[in-house]
């Protein structure tokens, strides 16, 4: 399936997508954040380690191009969108890095 179009936060760690269907997050320590595609219970425990999901946004919205626009003005790339066994998806996503006006990424400061 395609990466959902829209992701609002349902509680810290847990996104809500178009569809109703949740995503659960599971950030590394670099810049890489691995969404879930799994049934949640609205009031169910999470079992996975609880990572600093602050720095996340709020809210996703699917761009042209395979990126996500953060609420926050971040923009993450899709790396690698797969479905797993059933109709469960997982997307991996890496945060590119914010560009200043009048600089381009690849040139010197």
């Amino acid at each position: 399936g395609a990466p959902p179009h829209h992701l609002c936060v349902q509680r810290p760690g847990i996104y809500r997508d178009e569809e109703g269907r949740s995503w659960v997050t599971v950030r590394e320590r670099s810049i890489r954040v691995h969404l879930w595609q799994i049934p949640v219970h609205p009031q169910g425990t999470l079992f996975f380690s609880q990572l600093p999901f602050s720095q996340l946004p709020l809210t996703w919205q699917l761009c042209p191009g395979k990126k996500y626009q953060g609420s926050d003005s971040r923009t993450w790339q899709i790396v690698d969108h797969d479905q797993t066994q059933g109709e469960n998806q997982e997307s991996l996503l890496h945060l590119l890095p914010r560009v200043e006006v009048g600089k381009q990424p690849w040139g010197p400061p």
